[in-house]
């Protein structure tokens, strides 16, 4: 098997569990397993038992369990364990074999093997074809609603003129020759594209999903092929995952049952993991307050885990509504937070503060991307110039003063305490008042991506170690585009740098593309790079991040 991935960085995995869990009282904690793809030693088997149940928290309904449809943590934790893709990323943040047991890597032909005992959670063969058919309905442009992460399957030969409608479905780079082979082939040699098969959106349907449309909805017709199947989903309040028999690798599933809670309240999340009613509390899908970090850094400095993630926490701009249809009041709101006030008085984990978009850990050309170009230069904290800017924006747009502002957030205690810190700062600098509202993360989410909104709350991790994950998301009409930021040469920039296998003219590119995006333009407001923060019990092991800060827990298992 030959593969070339450039997904590892961030000395970020830690064996910590992401996983946050919600419900009942003490667990049968007594269970173990492989990690990832290793082997357990005999010394590690003594300390194991088969069994038990994982508990976590979601912190709220997952808005979609549809590969096609899924853009977020909380959808994107459930779909990794109950389902699987071509490849999976291990501990060292490598690409190694899932669904497919191998391939072989041609320039821009690659063609995947899938493994024969590869079965739905229903007994059925997991074929190629089901993987054709998962990725071109997300590229088909009569699908609706349109797939948010399309664009991350415009990698495919033709994929995205088919979505634009240019092209037809068997143009498309993507083939199941027989039952086991998938040959696909690319616009460009892709160096990290097998690794991108590990993501959601590239995961198969069952064949079922082409006559149900709500297959998605309910445990009774979710059909997966990964370490767990869904058993129960009581909507708004749990969702149980039992372990999948039919799953290829099921020698290596340890947890007999997963319990996910969904409790938005960072307090009562806390309270749970502190009285044994979860075995992990914190990120990607819970919270911890932030208040309590530096009394948890004392009291359980064993158990509170804190690691960097690529990831970013921003607030994203509508560019197309008042005032923020204006660029100097978009640099205006954006100069005059202290983002280092911040991450020391308000999320207090570690954080650093943002001034571009691109994570650090993220490779360029021969080092971290964020070494080669700084962020520096983008957005100086300036409130003098702020005001300056504000002025000019409005004279601008005719304003003796700016319309009403709202800024949206989904529910939590963080989120919450970061938009009344950052409210405050523009009402002390810039004199400008801005109501907040906190929405259900369903709603929230729906608003944001539809652009019912002014400034909102926003977050994304690394889907891969390249700047690409960071930067072609704001191409225009781009599905996670919420910015509906538009610009010729940003545009450009991007197409050139998917088309060439030259990396220095790639982050050259890159780096042309985040000035315009965060300096001349300021289509978003940066506020900090994550870390991630959570508690994990003792006798959890297995659990890991990857480099994006996602959980993984199929293999992890409860130390006797």
């Amino acid at each position: 098997m030959k593969r070339k991935s450039l997904l590892l960085i961030l000395t970020l995995i830690v064996v910590l569990g992401t996983v946050l869990a919600g419900c009942g009282g003490k667990t049968e904690n007594k269970n173990e397993a492989s990690k990832g793809t290793e082997q357990t030693t005999d010394s590690e088997t003594a300390k194991v038992s088969k069994g038990g149940t994982f508990r976590m928290n979601l912190h709220s309904e997952p808005p979609s369990l549809d590969p096609a449809q899924a853009q977020d943590n909380t959808s994107g934790t459930v779909l990794n364990a109950i389902f699987a893709g071509l490849a999976e990323i291990d501990k060292d943040g490598k690409a190694v074999p899932a669904a497919a047991e191998s391939w072989e890597e041609n320039g821009n032909k690659i063609t995947f093997h899938l493994r024969k005992d590869g079965k739905w959670s229903n007994g059925d063969p997991v074929t190629a074809h089901d993987f054709e058919y998962a990725w071109k309905h997300v590229l088909d442009p009569k699908t609706q609603p349109a797939p948010p992460y399309a664009y991350q399957l415009f990698y495919l030969k033709n994929g995205e003129s088919y979505n634009q409608g240019k092209a037809d479905a068997a143009s498309v780079g993507v083939k199941a020759t027989d039952d086991y082979t998938l040959e696909v082939e690319l616009e460009n040699p892709t160096p990290y594209f097998v690794s991108l098969t590990s993501f959601y959106t590239y995961m198969p349907v069952h064949k079922s999903a082409q006559t149900n449309p709500k297959w998605a909805a309910d445990a009774n017709t979710i059909i997966s092929n990964g370490a767990f199947k869904m058993t129960a989903w009581q909507h708004n309040g749990s969702i149980e995952l039992t372990k999948n028999e039919n799953y290829f690798a099921q020698d290596k599933v340890n947890f007999d049952k997963v319990q996910m809670a969904m409790i938005d309240a960072s307090a009562t999340e806390l309270s749970m993991y502190q009285t044994n009613q979860l075995d992990y509390s914190g990120a990607p899908t819970g919270e911890l307050p932030t208040d309590q970090i530096p009394v948890l850094k004392k009291s359980l400095p064993d158990e509170l885990k804190i690691q960097g993630i690529a990831s970013i926490y921003y607030y994203v701009f509508n560019n197309t509504v008042e005032p923020f249809d204006n660029a100097k009041i978009r640099k205006a709101f954006a100069m005059s937070i202290d983002r280092q006030q911040i991450v020391d008085k308000v999320t207090l984990g570690g954080q650093i503060p943002a001034y571009g978009f691109v994570s650090p850990g993220i490779m360029g050309e021969s080092k971290p991307f964020r070494e080669e170009h700084s962020d520096a230069e983008y957005i100086k904290p300036d409130v003098a110039e702020a005001k300056k800017l504000l002025e000019e924006g409005m004279k601008e747009k005719g304003y003796t003063t700016l319309p009403q502002i709202t800024l949206i957030h989904n529910q939590g205690d963080g989120h919450k305490k970061i938009a009344q810190a950052i409210t405050d700062m523009w009402k002390q600098n810039l004199g400008v008042t801005v109501k907040v509202e906190s929405q259900e993360w369903g709603v929230f989410l729906k608003n944001r991506t539809n652009g019912n909104y002014q400034i909102a709350r926003s977050g994304w991790g690394a889907d891969y170690s390249d700047p690409m994950t960071f930067l072609d998301m704001w191409v225009t009409k781009a599905g996670n585009n919420d910015a509906k930021f538009s610009n010729e040469e940003y545009d450009k920039l991007i197409k050139e740098a998917k088309a060439t296998s030259d990396n220095k003219v790639r982050m050259d590119n890159f780096a042309k593309a985040e000035k315009i995006l965060m300096g001349d333009s300021t289509a978003v407001l940066p506020i900090y790079y994550y870390t991630s923060v959570g508690l994990v019990k003792p006798n959890l092991k297995g659990l890991f991040h990857d480099f994006n800060g996602s959980i993984h827990f199929n293999n992890a298992y409860f130390e006797k």
